[in-house]
């Protein structure tokens, strides 16, 4: 039997033994009732213990920001770049005359090309090359074919490309001098051997990190099919590192790596203290779509980091802590933490309207709690409901619209209005914001693409089609990641969410609800929806899977006495197949009988 159907039989086994585990699920009243074996209060725990977990989620977090930046894009690239306009020429000399074989350009933004010309003496010329600057060349290395022998090369635009580097090249592979000194030949020592990840822009990137770029120069955005934030937050990479690719997919990978002790602290907020959290930090980190999803310039890390916060603040309102009280405690927290759930859900939505999907379900969540309060209390409910619609309207729907319409400042620079605060008075400014909603709306309702690796929503709940993100080959080795679930989340997730359906109906428990309507507030609006999907869309859900793991084990250790090696055999297990894939997550080299070998789990998978 091949590795590749030995793995995942064997991880499908282990993942069936855990649930061997499980305990009975009785009908007990609710949680914190008595538990079979275990009484589900446990002891504070100590001071040395608290340190130890801070001290572990402090481990899992730096080790997964070393693994996240490493391999993660080039921090140097050409910096320096002309910008041409149709028709302009500009004439190269080299040092001498050479035979040229292929030449290495260094392209940034802006669409058109290049008519290539040589020449010997600077006035007979032969055109020997085109390049085609369209939009899926930008802000990336391109390897074009020049052949013959010259002194002179000249560039003749059409439209309004903007390079950054040229770099010639002989029959030997030795790169040629320059006579001229300009931008486009000032950093020839930052020239790659040849193009790709790492040094250039792959798949979506050609849309965000080139509209990041044009947000930050005040430009007119050339990708407007989604809100401006994410692009903006992108931009404060591009700020820092420059116009490199560790530049653009920097604030990407923070915001993955602040997802940690996000989910940490949710998971204690739901859990309690101990290993549970802990566990929950490890499954995230050894997650194949958080690792790779988070590391590419494109805006849904950041919709999935807010609507992560906008749940566990949510979640705080409905169930305050009890050490916060005193006395009996509240019907519901502080209202900081409505507050704080509908700022996030602000945010979220001004970076990605899938963003929207969530937060119907927090409506969902906050129309459910009032229910239950009015079939309890009756009409004395009615005052405090009163209340918190007012306040809701003003957090979930006031603060939102002013984070949207604020974060459309960029595109108020770029139609050339007045910068400042007063631009966002001008008519022209919210006529600009209206125009841009209706263009959204019909441009996603009216996609009707396909894709090689499309994927719908039931392929993703067995990790069935993964999209493909990145491939470079040759016949005997091949680079290659793309997005999908680590398998032992995916399949262990699943089964857990039979676990928590059975504990919200027999138990009647509000966090196994609470979860489990987390999970397909942004699941099901996916089975709505006909037009093309990808894997990553299930990113969200995969976050909450960690949460719904979580939940189960919760449930083991409160009610086994042998709970440990159920709950950290099944985290190792993630952090194993974790490791295993590794060198594919982040497209090492590998020769293609051995990734085929190792990662091709299902004949689905591109490897």
């Amino acid at each position: 039997m091949k590795l590749s159907t030995l793995f995942p039989i064997l991880t499908a086994l282990l993942i069936a033994a855990f649930y061997l585990f499980l305990p009975e699920l009785d009908r007990r009243a609710g949680p914190g009732g008595k538990a079979s074996g275990r009484q589900a209060v446990r002891p504070e725990p100590t001071r040395r213990q608290r340190y130890g977990e801070r001290a572990a989620l402090v481990l899992v977090t730096l080790l997964y920001a070393f693994a996240a930046f490493s391999h993660l894009g080039d921090t140097k690239a050409p910096q320096s770049s002309i910008v041409f306009s149709e028709g302009d020429q500009l004439t190269l000399e080299l040092d001498g005359t050479h035979e040229i074989s292929r030449a290495m350009i260094r392209s940034v933004i802006g669409t058109g090309g290049f008519t290539i010309s040589l020449s010997d003496d600077g006035e007979s010329w032969i055109d020997a090359a085109a390049f085609d600057q369209n939009y899926v060349a930008l802000l990336k290395w391109n390897a074009v074919e020049i052949t013959g022998r010259a002194r002179f090369l000249r560039l003749t635009a059409y439209g309004v490309p903007e390079l950054g580097e040229l770099t010639l090249y002989d029959e030997n592979g030795t790169v040629l001098p320059w006579k001229t000194q300009n931008a486009l030949t000032d950093e020839q020592f930052l020239t790659p051997e040849k193009p790709g990840f790492l040094n250039s822009s792959y798949f979506d990137e050609i849309y965000h990190a080139r509209t990041a770029l044009e947000h930050l120069r005040g430009m007119w955005p050339y990708e407007i099919s989604h809100p401006p934030l994410g692009k903006l937050i992108i931009s404060l990479g591009i700020s820092l590192f420059g116009v490199t690719p560790f530049g653009w997919r920097f604030s990407g990978t923070l915001f993955g790596v602040l997802m940690l002790p996000l989910v940490y602290v949710f998971a204690r907020r739901l859990f309690g203290r101990g290993s549970v959290p802990v566990c929950c930090t490890l499954l995230l980190a050894a997650d194949f779509m958080h690792f790779n999803q988070t590391r590419i310039a494109t805006i849904d890390t950041y919709g999935v980091f807010f609507t992560l916060a906008m749940y566990y603040f949510l979640y705080c309102w409905l169930f305050p802590d009890p050490r916060d009280e005193t006395g009996n405690p509240p019907t519901e927290g502080r209202r900081r933490d409505l507050a704080l759930a509908g700022i996030c859900f602000g945010l979220g939505a001004a970076c990605k309207w899938t963003c929207l999907y969530a937060g119907a379900g927090l409506g969902l969540i906050w129309a459910l709690h009032w229910i239950g309060r009015f079939v309890r209390e009756k009409s004395a409910a009615l005052e405090p409901f009163l209340r918190s619609v007012g306040f809701c309207l003003v957090f979930f729907v006031l603060v939102p619209v002013l984070i949207y319409y604020v974060s459309y400042y960029p595109y108020g620079l770029g139609k050339g209005l007045d910068s400042g605060i007063g631009v966002f008075f001008k008519a022209d400014y919210a006529k600009t914001v209206l125009e841009n909603q209706s263009y959204m709306f019909h441009y996603h309702s009216g996609v009707n693409a396909t894709h090689p690796y499309s994927s719908r929503w039931y392929q993703w709940l067995l990790d069935i089609r993964p999209i493909l993100y990145y491939l470079d080959y040759n016949a005997s080795a091949r680079s290659s990641f793309g997005a999908f679930v680590n398998p032992v989340l995916c399949w262990a997730g699943l089964v857990g969410l039979f676990v928590l359906g059975w504990c919200a109906l027999t138990r009647r428990d509000r966090k196994a609800l609470f979860l489990l309507l987390g999970y397909f507030a942004q699941l099901v609006p996916w089975m709505f929806i006909s037009r093309i999907t990808f894997a990553y869309h299930y990113f969200p859900c995969s976050v909450f899977l960690v949460l719904v793991l979580g939940y189960v084990f919760a449930l083991m250790r409160d009610e086994l006495k042998s709970w440990r090696v159920p709950v950290w055999g099944l985290t190792a297990l993630q952090c194993a197949v974790f490791a295993l894939f590794y060198p594919a997550l982040w497209g090492a080299e590998l020769k293609t009988e051995t990734a085929a070998l190792l990662y091709r789990w299902l004949p689905t998978w591109p490897f």
